[in-house]
């Protein structure tokens, strides 16, 4: 089985967000299955500054793109079983950010990212990688399903090839002019409602759904509520009509990376069973954010993107409440600056109850989840969320919003029963939030509940091999239609 892998980031060489992971992750667990890996990025600044050892694949190769021939060259780096392909075209992608500037998106995204997917194209028959999956992620992927069947139909390397589309975040479409369409080299006639139209723009996002064999989603809940008004995006109309063809999988995470066993970064290693580390663990977050908190109650944590998306403002709205519970509250992020203006304020109101870091911090973030009692994630919509796998590992117990992947990896816990790993609350709102924070609360002051609870947490499953055994399985399917 040889699969095409298409993203705009990946792991461990360039990153904004959970598309980077899922990128990175996936094809080491598809190639331990016996797969055939290939991974497409582009060449971006932020990889050259990791002066990796790159092997020249391609030097002076030329394609057309909207009657223009543009030059490019193709480098490779191979780690863990898998090849990745970096597409360079410094006009494009050598520039400080992946996607645009604080002031906005870069203006020639359309093209930048057109020119990635053709040039993939290109370089798989440049090289004799002939696919039998084409793997595209979001909507600077997509613009490959549009070219593989309105420029390369007939074109007997690809004959053989299926495809799959996966949406890491429906709010995220690439929307651009109409003029798009000639400059990256697709008909004027796709123009059209049925096509790649949406209230005059072209959407490459609906590329990817139209014209891809099979189309996924990172979560099955985040599936079937993307073909809802409310989580739509305006697209929930054509999704219903892939319905058939259209998977909810779940995201997985690599433990290798998030295991309190061995993780390096986190003051003390502990496991499930020996959690003095857990504690040492809690102290040292305490006081590296100098709060006081008492042993029975629980320390919560947050490590997000401060946004409405998140529910911050749910959290900002309700904080007061919150630490009125009981709770004392660690938070790290950046994002809307009404947020963080709100938060340090906050911040020096209680200084011995919440913590505030305006950043984004590796070490501080692992010392979070493994010292934390409590994680917080109120998230007005999550397609997956690892946040909340993360947290369990660390025997740090999830309170989220049942909504997206969030619902589907969160069991809400039933103390007669011993079941359940978390809390879970269903209107985006405070009282909600309030009402499971509570509970957790609860819970926390009953020894033996929350032992048990923390044990059903750590003993949560959401490797990357289940996830990637389903893959496979969805490969196989459509490569032998």
């Amino acid at each position: 089985m040889k699969v095409a892998f298409l993203a705009s980031e990946v792991i461990p060489y360039a990153k904004t967000g959970g598309l980077a992971d899922v990128a990175g992750a996936l094809p080491k667990f598809l190639v331990r299955l016996g797969a055939e890996v290939r991974v497409f990025m582009p060449l971006y600044k932020e990889v050259r500054k990791k002066n990796l050892p790159l092997e020249p694949v391609l030097d002076k190769a030329t394609l057309s793109m909207g009657g223009r021939a543009l030059p490019y060259a193709v480098f490779a780096h191979r780690a863990e079983g898998v090849t990745t392909f970096f597409i360079d075209r410094p006009e494009y992608f050598d520039r400080d950010a992946l996607y645009g500037t604080p002031a906005g998106d870069y203006p020639d995204n359309a093209e930048r990212f057109a020119f990635f997917s053709l040039a993939a194209l290109e370089t798989m028959r440049s090289v004799g990688f002939r696919p039998d999956i084409v793997h595209g992620h979001d909507w600077q992927a997509a613009p490959v399903f549009a070219y593989l069947k309105h420029v390369f139909a007939d074109d007997p390397f690809f004959s053989r090839a299926r495809s799959v589309f996966t949406i890491h975040n429906l709010a995220y479409q690439g929307l651009f002019e109409k003029k798009v369409l000639a400059a990256i080299g697709l008909p004027d006639a796709l123009f059209n409602m049925n096509d790649l139209e949406f209230y005059g723009k072209v959407n490459a996002l609906k590329a990817g759904i139209l014209y891809s064999t099979a189309v996924t989603t990172v979560s099955p809940r985040y599936s079937r509520e993307i073909q809802t008004p409310a989580f739509g995006c305006g697209l929930d109309g054509l999704l219903r009509s892939r319905a058939g063809v259209l998977h909810g999988i779940l995201n997985g995470v690599d433990y290798r990376d998030w295991d309190p066993a061995t993780d390096r970064l986190i003051p003390r290693n502990f496991g499930p069973g020996d959690l003095a580390g857990k504690k040492a663990c809690r102290d040292e977050l305490g006081r590296l954010f100098g709060l006081d908190v008492p042993p029975r109650l629980p320390l919560a944590g947050m490590v997000t993107r401060l946004a409405g998306q998140k529910g911050l403002d749910i959290v900002c709205e309700a904080l007061e409440s919150l630490l009125g519970q009981g709770l004392s509250l660690v938070i790290l992020g950046t994002g809307d600056q009404k947020i963080q203006d709100f938060l340090i304020a906050a911040q020096k109101k209680h200084p011995a109850r919440l913590g505030l870091k305006i950043a984004f911090d590796e070490k501080i973030a692992h010392t979070i989840y493994a010292g934390s009692d409590v994680f917080l994630i109120p998230s007005r919509y999550e397609p997956c969320g690892l946040t909340q796998m993360y947290a369990m590992k660390y025997g740090t117990v999830p309170v989220v919003r049942a909504t997206g992947g969030l619902d589907d990896s969160v069991e809400e816990f039933e103390a007669a029963a011993g079941t359940g790993n978390g809390f879970k609350f269903s209107e985006a709102a405070p009282e909600p939030l309030l009402e499971a924070s509570a509970r957790a609360i609860r819970a926390f002051g009953r020894p033996g509940d929350w032992s048990a609870l923390v044990r059903n947490a750590m003993a949560a499953d959401f490797s990357w091999g289940r996830s990637a055994e389903t893959y496979l399985g969805l490969y196989e399917m459509i490569a032998a239609s």
